[in-house]
């Protein structure tokens, strides 16, 4: 039974027998008379077929939450000490600055409310958690809007839009942040993350090429190499960051500000648990309240 409930969730992510398949390792055919099965041991329908597509219908939407319940069981098996109450782990892609700041708060709060439970949070770029959220591997992200359009079957709910500044050596902060860039080395936010991409696209745009010195995707190593004079760097205003180092002076782009926006992501065809939506929950809330 782990089993058809494991593929049905996988249908649901999915849309379709054929795709849920491929996730799964499954042929279309083995799928189908998986999900055949299931409805026959249930003794209803759960999908509402459409052509190729193989949507829940409401019995189906209803079986698929105590699936995802069943399964997070059967993961934690033997995971507790006999007799304590069974614990359900919630699973949390997070970028490294929204682990630092936003983080620490948001699950105080959610292990007070509910001392059962367990978290997870996986580190990584946007794009790889992005992947992890699409493939049912965690059950939500905190990540940097991609700048491409998301997978219809893909939620996105905006946390907070992060103004981007030059940063620079305190001893240059006098000068036009144009000119600085211009003639001065520059620490390049790395152009494999989502941020990187936004701080390159305005640089083509802007029709500027700086002399780049270091290319590196951590916020705080790119300001700390600000600070001991390596170069200037386009970088985000994060959520927490109120003060700059005493050496180091954030210039205002003005009217060419651009932003770094910060999101929560998940599935939109899965039914997300009780746990994973306070969670969801408490993260919004930390996030207008910073």
């Amino acid at each position: 039974m782990i089993r058809e409930l494991k593929t049905l969730v996988a249908v649901a992510r999915e849309g379709t027998f054929a795709a849920a398949g491929d996730k799964v390792n499954l042929t279309q055919a083995a799928v189908s008379a998986q999900m055949q099965r299931l409805e026959a041991e249930l003794g209803f329908e759960l999908f509402e077929r459409k052509g190729r597509s193989a949507h829940l219908n409401r019995r189906g939407q209803q079986i698929l939450l105590q699936a995802q319940e069943v399964i997070r069981m059967y993961n934690n098996l033997g995971s507790s000490e006999p007799g304590a109450p069974p614990s359900v782990q919630v699973n949390v892609g997070a970028i490294a600055s929204i682990q630092r700041s936003l983080l620490p708060g948001v699950l105080a709060q959610f292990h007070r409310a509910r001392p059962e439970c367990r978290t997870r949070i996986i580190p990584g770029l946007s794009l790889e958690l992005l992947s992890a959220v699409d493939s049912g591997e965690i059950d939500m992200a905190v990540i940097i809007r991609p700048p491409f359009a998301l997978q219809s079957d893909l939620c996105w709910s905006n946390l907070v839009s992060e103004p981007y500044r030059l940063i620079v050596p305190a001893r240059l902060a006098e000068a036009e942040w144009a000119e600085l860039l211009s003639n001065q080395p520059f620490i390049r936010y790395d152009r494999s993350s989502f941020g990187g991409r936004q701080v390159d696209r305005f640089l083509r745009q802007m029709h500027f090429a700086p002399r780049e010195v270091c290319e590196l995707d951590e916020l705080d190593a790119i300001t700390e190499l600000v600070g001991k004079g390596v170069g200037v760097a386009l970088v985000p205003q994060t959520l927490m960051r109120k003060r700059w180092p005493s050496t180091v002076r954030a210039l205002d782009l003005g009217a060419h500000t651009f932003h770094r926006d910060i999101g929560l992501v998940h599935h939109a065809n899965v039914i997300m648990s009780e746990q994973v939506t306070l969670l969801a929950t408490l993260i919004a809330d930390m996030a207008k309240g910073v």
